[in-house]
């Protein structure tokens, strides 16, 4: 089994570390990460700039772009090879409901299902990093067991992986569940620069305002580890009725 580790926290952050000694002992791995941190850099690529590839002192090798790219360039002439399963993470901090679509964790993983390739991006709850290791055995042995059951290496899916911050014996069991929904975010934090300008800070993320029995907000808080299968396709096919009518009388063509 071959698996390519990315993360949006940097090459260097304690979640890709703990997750790499964790599936290197079952896996041939490999690490394509960011050079710096990338948090919420969603499924960005980048097409303005020149990509450059390094190598680090623990083989890791790191890239000047989005986690996106570094599973693209992975895929599409770095590696020379095609790997079994793409793992993003462990993140440092949740990814769910809402997070989900400015995740850059999640955009690495969704950058490998695009490829064909089932893809898992897996993230703490907390950020902190407390009990990363618990974390990184329960990422081990959801590898083990989805390649058990032969889900490793076939058609592509993309999961993505809640887990509290606890220690390995006090973890619940896996739940799967659907993504809960946020509120709107904070009010953008305004400054004033050493220069007198004015700056502004994206605000932080809003309360759960869907967290009901279900949701990965509810996993997680009873102590589960939250399992949310995704799916890139945006369209609301619930609503192509409702849309319908308005699209017949719409020509297309000014007049």
């Amino acid at each position: 089994m071959k698996i390519l580790i990315c993360n949006d926290d940097g090459f260097q952050a304690p979640g890709i570390v703990a997750l790499h000694d964790a599936l290197r002992t079952v896996a041939d791995v490999e690490v394509v990460a960011p050079e710096h941190n990338n948090s919420a850099k969603s499924n960005a690529l980048t097409l303005n700039a020149p990509l450059y590839v390094h190598k680090a002192y623990n083989g890791f090798r790191y890239v000047n772009g989005t986690p996106a790219d570094c599973v693209h360039i992975a895929l599409t002439g770095l590696l020379g090879y095609r790997p079994d399963l793409v793992v993003s993470g462990i993140n440092n901090g949740a990814n769910m409901g809402d997070d989900t679509i400015y995740s850059g964790t999640v955009g690495a993983a969704m950058e490998g299902f695009l490829f064909g390739i089932p893809s898992i991006a897996f993230s703490q709850v907390d950020k902190g990093w407390a009990e990363i290791e618990a974390a990184a055995a329960t990422a081990r042995q959801m590898v083990l067991d989805m390649k058990s059951q032969q889900l490793i290496g076939t058609s592509p899916w993309l999961l993505n992986v809640n887990i509290p911050n606890m220690p390995l014996e006090a973890l619940k069991s896996i739940k799967l569940c659907r993504l809960g929904r946020r509120h709107s975010a904070e009010q953008a934090i305004v400054q004033q620069s050493p220069r007198g300008e004015t700056m502004y800070w994206i605000g932080s993320a809003g309360a759960a305002k869907d967290d009901s029995e279900g949701t990965d907000f509810h996993a997680t808080a009873h102590g589960h580890v939250a399992m949310t299968p995704l799916k890139v396709d945006l369209t609301d096919y619930d609503s192509l009725g409702y849309w319908a009518q308005t699209a017949s009388k719409l020509t297309g063509v000014a007049s």
